[in-house]
């Protein structure tokens, strides 16, 4: 029987389902500066939603840590009692510094934060089942498994929402992740290598950053680019893949990892990607996802200059512009698979009892 948790706890229907907590960013007498990634960047996305009035801070809905009873679900004990060693820390998150600071520093200033996007994106799994769509401000941490993290990865969160919902959520048998970060995703992929139930695509820069083979197995659409690739290929793999994904299996839940560091000029991705692909590049996923009406989960993963935060903002908020995510359906569950079988069976059933 499934533990207690605070993380599906019920939300509001006023709120919007994009999830967020200040406690997301990463700041401690900057050594966050130390590695490329912007640790401020999730406040900054928010702070352009809101001048766009978008959003407010009531429509918001508050991220939750996960506590390690949350995070057990996938996690074995060994490994969360390694993250109680600061040189571990140091080591998954890239930041030689943190090895030299007491570990009570390291759980509060950069594993908490860690935490609490984790805890945001298994809420976020949660609604986007119930309203359609949902959008973790944060989370996409897919270099991490059940015991092992890297690449800035230091809890395996895709892998937990999609269990969550396995245990949890009743009529989610079935998830389709994808991956469209420059790195491969090897985390989730090791966690769901004989999961038949679990569909991974992904699309990554072949020469980075894991080249896990082992991992590479349990990728069912593997599309690996070059150096330097550029929007119109781009875009085109994109649409082929995605479409061909969904048509090979229609999942319940799709969970959607879009990373921004395919940028051009991003120091690690090694892509040559527009702002305007990456805003393209989301929407093709969101109505890929929106025209079989499934649910969409959107994580928004690695993303390593200052300008990404714009981005991201920019893309939601062309995706409330097209109606590919909208608070009228969001807050009324119309439209949600979900909602829908359960209203077709209510109606098959009361059609019965009236000819019986």
């Amino acid at each position: 029987r499934p533990h207690r948790t605070e993380l599906y706890q019920d939300v509001p229907s006023t709120c919007w389902p994009i999830v967020y907590s200040p406690d997301y960013n990463i700041t401690f007498m900057g050594l966050e500066k130390l590695h490329p990634f912007d640790a401020g960047k999730w406040g900054k996305v928010i702070d352009f939603l809101k001048e766009e009035n978008l959003i407010v801070d009531d429509l918001i809905v508050q991220a939750c840590e996960a506590t390690e009873e949350d995070l057990m679900v996938v996690h074995t004990r060994r490994y969360l009692n390694k993250l109680k060693w600061s040189f571990v820390v140091a080591t998954i998150t890239e930041i030689p510094p943190v090895l030299f600071l007491p570990n009570f520093l390291v759980q509060r200033k950069v594993l908490k934060p860690l935490r609490t996007q984790t805890g945001g994106t298994i809420m976020a799994g949660k609604l986007a089942v119930d309203r359609g769509w949902a959008i973790n401000v944060g989370g996409g941490f897919h270099h991490c498994s059940s015991d092992k993290g890297g690449g800035f990865c230091a809890y395996a969160d895709i892998t937990l929402a999609i269990k969550f919902l396995f245990e949890r959520v009743q009529g989610v048998s079935k998830a389709t992740i994808i991956d469209l970060d420059a790195h491969q995703g090897n985390g989730h992929e090791r966690d769901f290598m004989d999961d038949n139930r679990v569909y991974i695509m992904d699309a990554y820069n072949r020469y980075i950053y894991p080249g896990d083979g082992f991992a590479k197995r349990a990728i069912k659409r593997k599309v690996e680019l070059e150096w330097g690739t550029e929007d119109t290929e781009y875009l085109q793999k994109v649409q082929t893949h995605v479409e061909g994904a969904l048509n090979e299996l229609k999942p319940d839940i799709i969970v959607y990892n879009a990373g921004t560091d395919i940028l051009d000029g991003d120091p690690l991705g090694g892509l040559a990607i527009s702002p305007q692909g990456i805003v393209k590049r989301d929407e093709i996923v969101f109505k890929a996802a929106r025209s079989r009406r499934v649910p969409i989960l959107m994580v928004t993963s690695g993303g390593y200059q200052k300008r990404t935060a714009r981005i991201i903002a920019d893309s939601i908020i062309n995706l409330h512009n097209l109606g590919l995510i909208d608070k009228e359906l969001a807050t009324s569950g119309a439209e949600n698979p979900k909602v829908e079988q359960m209203l077709r069976k209510c109606t098959k059933d009361l059609t019965n009892l009236s000819l019986q």
